[in-house]
């Protein structure tokens, strides 16, 4: 059984029974039901469906965002705006899908091949609670127009939402079996995967999890794609807006309370302003207005439980002790898991915790003599999700685009998924992309046709 605990009172809501064995296997055979017409469907209702689902997204849209807010703690507008980028993505693949899905040409000795993007069958997707409908919709819709079905494992904190998906989905008119939740634990993910039904599966999560999916899949032979953790740098040179920076800089930071794999996380700002831009930071980081997340106006609610508020906090503790000065981001002494936000400075960049991902409101703050050194730091750390970087002159861009080893740099601005551009990191920030053609291809057959001329 799965209970829901409102992480801005601590009071317990909503409870929700957990998948036995039989009806995981029941879920199963629905799956493979489905996909058997649905890999023969038109493109045209694929789509269709999707703006259908969409539809119910917008309609609906008040009640998923409050629900999500009482799951797992983000500001309600925040939570409003999250449904709406998913109903935004589920028309993005519904109106340019079916374009990526054209039949190809190529030349081939004596004849030529045709290229055809051919669906693979039920993929399973292990989804984190952060953004709880986003991370499901940009699998979800490319999913539904690949042709493929969908089994979802949502995390234990926002079964809520869950549900809510499946609800839409259903109401939508999908065909039975087309997009099922799975209200499971971890341990019966191996033996999905194990499943010869089950063709591929997608993971956003810790790096933990995605070393344990990996390895399932790896022994059944099966395609994974990993959206693990990030410790993105957030770097600023001399040439920067530094207004702008300091203000992107905060709400990077403390976006779903710090909770966001591509959040900035080490601030790495070049010698020159480095003073000013640290007495700016710090002072709008104690600024933050904490409170009542369904509250108008308030910028960062409670962290999603009082095990990541106190993981957080421990690491701050350890932060210290090696020397790091920390400027607020103490814990907030009422009912839930209530912090505020802060910011570390004095960082030794070699110290283990500075290794990690601080997945909560607090900042790392690092001083660069140059572009080499903040390249060097940027890229000093175990993750490769998202980079932003602030500066005017285009060689330094280039650079930066070039050299910093992560999948994503965003230039004078807050990195964000949007529905026509990949995502996705290298190291341990995992491998494979979502959204845009890419996304959709990632989980389909590339078939070649080779005719004779």
């Amino acid at each position: 059984m799965f209970t829901s605990i409102n992480p801005a009172t601590g009071e317990t809501g909503a409870t929700f029974d957990a998948l036995d064995d039989d009806g995981i296997e029941a879920a199963l055979a629905r799956a493979a039901g489905a996909y058997r017409s649905w890999r023969v469907s038109e493109i045209g209702e694929r789509s269709a469906l999707l703006h259908a689902i969409a539809d119910r997204f917008d309609a609906d849209k008040r009640h998923m965002a409050e629900t999500a807010t009482r799951e797992m703690g983000k500001t309600l507008a925040s939570a409003v705006a999250e449904v709406e980028k998913c109903a935004a993505g589920l028309r993005y693949y519904a109106d340019h899908g079916p374009a990526f899905l054209e039949p190809g040409e190529v030349a081939v000795p004596g004849g030529r091949a045709v290229t055809h993007w051919l669906p693979l069958g039920p993929i399973l997707a292990i989804m984190p609670w952060n953004f709880p409908y986003w991370q499901v919709v940009r699998w979800l819709a490319p999913t539904i127009l690949a042709g493929n079905v969908g089994l979802l494992k949502h995390a234990s904190l926002t079964q809520g939402c869950a549900a809510l998906i499946q609800q839409a989905v259903s109401a939508a008119g999908a065909p039975d079996g087309l997009f099922q939740n799975l209200p499971i634990k971890s341990d019966k993910v191996s033996r999905i995967i194990a499943d010869q039904r089950v063709a591929a599966v997608t993971l956003t999560g810790s790096e933990g999890a995605g070393a344990k999916v990996a390895e399932a899949a790896g022994r059944a032979l099966k395609k994974v794609v990993l959206e693990l953790g990030g410790s993105d740098p957030f770097i600023v040179m001399p040439s920067a807006d530094l207004d702008r920076a300091v203000e992107t800089a905060v709400k990077a930071r403390i976006q779903n309370a710090g909770q966001s794999c591509i959040c900035a996380k080490r601030m790495i700002v070049h010698a020159d302003v480095y003073d000013a831009f640290r007495d700016r930071f710090v002072a709008a980081m104690g600024a933050v207005k904490i409170g009542d997340p369904m509250a108008d106006g308030v910028e960062m609610g409670p962290l999603s439980s009082l095990e990541q508020r106190d993981t957080v906090l421990d690491q701050l503790e350890r932060a210290q002790a090696a020397g790091a000065t920390l400027h607020g981001g103490e814990r907030i002494d009422r009912d839930g898991a209530w912090m505020h936000a802060g910011v570390l400075t004095d960082v030794d960049p070699d110290a283990d915790f500075a290794q990690e991902e601080i997945f909560g409101p607090v900042a790392m703050l690092f001083r660069a003599t140059d572009i080499d050194a903040a390249i060097a730091l940027a890229n000093d750390v175990p993750y490769g999700l998202g980079s932003s970087v602030w500066t005017s002159n285009p060689g330094e861009i280039a650079r930066f685009v070039r050299d910093i080893e992560s999948g994503m740099t965003a230039v004078n601005q807050m990195l964000a998924s949007v529905p026509a551009a990949p995502f996705g990191g290298v190291k341990l920030s995992g491998h494979g992309r979502e959204l845009g053609p890419w996304g959709l291809h990632e989980f389909m057959n590339l078939k070649a046709e080779m005719r004779v001329d």
